[in-house]
């Protein structure tokens, strides 16, 4: 009878203990539900404390129990287009506090503003999560073989990138760079540069960074050009030259000046394409319009105005032709380029605007009250955009300092783009070169500014797919 009692007593104590657990588990599993709803992440384990979160395919332990309603200032709609790249339709947001360490004094550029350990991590990781691989150095083969439909890169093939100098030597000959206005970083294109060289194999002298409309500030030449960087060419206003067998031609007709891309263009086997994640008086600025400086004409200071360009942007319009479209789809730009990235470690509000801390302090999550310190990579041209456009017009302290870029009429561009085959402005545009332009990429928005999740984040099988890496805050 005594053994009977303890048996009974013994396997009452189990089944207690197992029903305590259990108990545990879903309180545990209901904290996670309400209290990071923004970004259910999952630990990598490595020294920085670094997060990756695969915004990506949800699943019962990361699925938010109650629906967001949607609340761009675009009108949602499924995915234009299909998605490019060696993960189709991937953009991935690289995210660390760290990064940037800027008190408000000072240009915001300087140096000491940055730590550049953190950016290095940032854009290795980067490129080896959008090509789905555990480091930086695969990660690039993947790119290359992707763009090129097969094989790598090898060695003595040129690359060029576009960096965007729009702030700076504006009006002047002015090479100090000493401006609050934006523009590229000089510590992550030094990060992209050294990544290239190390992880890809790039020769220095195989590199050029151009951008033929604006100078280059002396300190970002000088730090992006010694040691293991020496021999990597920066081409400018001032020492670009024209290729006058490749003028632009244009899928549209209108009167403007004939446009040239520079020879360290159409010379280089590839192109990447660095923009800025920052608002424009007309809008947004980012790589669709980064290529308003990669040609050249007889308005050296301002070859788009030369161009004739801006009207396409100040119309506010919806189905009207986009030249952001012809230069994306170029065979010489668009057709070249193996990667896509925006600098976002500091976002002005606009071109035009002097940045302070507190016009570059971002409200919505995860910044929280702090710069946004971000860089993000896609090899679809469409997808990246999307994103970003999607980020500055959901920010308050952007549509605060610059109402332009609460106009939803500033995707008109990424309509036309993902449309591109049956485009709502009717037009036939084709890569400059006799050939009408195919897919160029994938333009949705997300489902809502808390998650940030698009199509293949929710599990469908076509869209854009949003990867975040970024620290545990």
């Amino acid at each position: 009878m005594k053994k009977i009692v303890y048996y009974l007593l013994f396997f009452s104590a189990v089944l207690c203990l197992a029903a305590c657990k259990d108990n545990t588990i879903s309180e545990h599993e209901n904290n996670i539900k309400d209290a990071g709803t923004e970004f259910a992440v999952s630990q990598d384990g490595n020294e920085q404390n670094t997060e990756t979160q695969n915004m990506g395919k949800d699943n019962t332990e990361n699925q938010i129990t109650k629906q967001l309603p949607y609340d761009g200032i675009y009108p949602g709609h499924e995915p234009y287009g299909k998605g490019v790249g060696a993960m189709p339709g991937r953009v991935v947001w690289a995210h660390d506090p760290s990064s940037v360490t800027w008190d408000g004094n000072g240009y915001w550029w300087e140096t000491e503003h940055f730590d550049e350990a953190v950016v290095q991590r940032m854009v290795d990781e980067s490129i080896a999560s959008l090509a789905d691989r555990e480091n930086a150095k695969d990660g690039w083969d993947t790119l290359f073989q992707a763009h090129n439909g097969g094989g790598g890169y090898k060695r003595g093939e040129k690359i060029t990138i576009k960096a965007n100098i729009n702030g700076s030597g504006v009006f002047d000959d002015d090479t100090s760079g000493k401006t609050n206005m934006s523009y590229t970083n000089h510590i992550l294109l030094k990060a992209l540069l050294v990544s290239l060289v190390r992880e890809a194999g790039v020769a220095p002298e195989d590199i050029t960074v151009y951008d033929v409309s604006r100078l280059f500030p002396d300190y970002m030449v000088e730090l992006c050009t010694k040691g293991e960087l020496r021999g990597i060419q920066f081409v400018g206003r001032n020492n670009g030259v024209a290729d006058e067998t490749a003028p632009i031609y244009w899928s549209y007709a209108f009167k403007g000046a004939v446009n040239y891309l520079p020879t360290c263009v159409t010379e280089s086997k590839y192109v990447i394409n660095l923009a800025n994640l920052k608002g424009h008086s007309y809008g947004i600025t980012l790589c669709g319009k980064n290529h308003f400086g990669s040609f050249i004409n007889g308005n050296a200071m301002r070859p788009p105005e030369g161009a004739n360009l801006h009207q396409w942007l100040t119309k506010s319009e919806m189905g009207i032709y986009s030249p952001l479209v012809d230069l994306m789809g170029n065979y010489q730009l668009g057709e070249k380029t193996v990667l896509y990235m925006l600098d976002a470690l500091i976002c002005a509000p606009s071109e035009g605007a002097s940045i302070t801390k507190e016009n570059s302090i971002w409200q919505q999550a995860p910044f929280n009250g702090s710069y946004t310190a971000s860089v993000f990579v896609s090899q679809d041209p469409v997808a990246i955009d999307s994103v970003g456009a999607d980020f500055l017009t959901n920010e308050p302290t952007v549509t605060k300092n610059n109402s332009s870029v609460g106009d939803s009429s500033n995707e008109n561009y990424l309509h036309e783009a993902g449309l591109v085959g049956n485009a709502p402005s009717g037009t036939v545009y084709s890569n400059g070169n006799g050939s009408p332009l195919g897919n160029l990429g994938v333009h949705e928005h997300w489902n809502n500014s808390t998650e940030k999740k698009y199509s293949r984040n929710l599990g469908k099988d076509e869209g854009i797919e949003l990867i975040y890496i970024g620290v545990k805050l």
